[in-house]
């Protein structure tokens, strides 16, 4: 496993203010209940969080549909254990994997997916590691199964393009400038995913986070 990753605000420094800096500055109360909404997670299904993080999203998947199996990879050893704390006290059975997103399967084995999902992740990829993570995904997806992104994608004004530049200049504008163009569709689908469409935009204080579904 290579830690060639970028850490949660950029610098692992804040890595501890991540939940606070996300709650604050992404309008997080508003758009993650949402986005758990659209997975629409049931026990059952076996659902896999590429860049898990901090564990939030994980961890409302599990709160949503207990008897679902639920998985976590991200690269950052420090996030995991903050995430493995916070699954701890609500009592939640979370797989959690030491992994770059692009090589999954290496953790996965044959786990197959209902659904994969992921949220404020990419941005934070260079662009050729963005393709290896979707094709990753794909590959870790059932037939038929679900693909669900939230992430910051096109940028539609003025306004949400200054903002976004709080996290260019945080996350590197190499890795951030193909999500403001709006690219991260056509990577979804060359990675192949099919019927690829952008369902929900929602303004924030660091730019416009976007939801994404497709089907492998």
């Amino acid at each position: 496993m290579t830690n060639n990753f970028v850490p949660a605000l950029g610098n692992p420094k804040l890595t501890r203010f991540y939940d606070l800096a996300i709650a604050l500055m992404t309008r997080e109360r508003k758009w993650r209940p949402e986005f758990v909404h659209l997975i629409d997670p049931q026990d059952g299904e076996v659902l896999i969080d590429v860049g898990s993080g901090t564990g939030s999203l994980a961890i409302a998947l599990k709160s949503q549909a207990p008897n679902s199996r639920v998985i976590g990879v991200d690269p950052d050893p420090v996030v995991l254990e903050l995430a493995r704390g916070k699954a701890k006290a609500r009592n939640q059975s979370i797989e959690w994997f030491e992994e770059m997103g692009g090589a999954i399967s290496s953790v996965l084995g044959p786990i197959r997916a209902d659904k994969i999902v992921s949220s404020l992740v990419l941005h934070q990829c260079l662009p050729d590691m963005k393709l290896r993570i979707l094709g990753a995904m794909h590959k870790a997806s059932k037939p038929g199964g679900q693909l669900f992104l939230a992430d910051y994608g096109l940028q539609r004004t003025a306004l949400m393009r200054l903002l976004f530049r709080q996290v260019q200049n945080l996350d590197g504008w190499e890795c951030t400038t193909p999500n403001a163009k709006g690219e991260l569709p056509s990577m979804i689908a060359s990675a192949g995913f099919r019927n690829v469409r952008e369902v929900r935009v929602i303004q924030t204080l660091t730019g416009s986070i976007s939801f994404f579904h497709a089907i492998a």
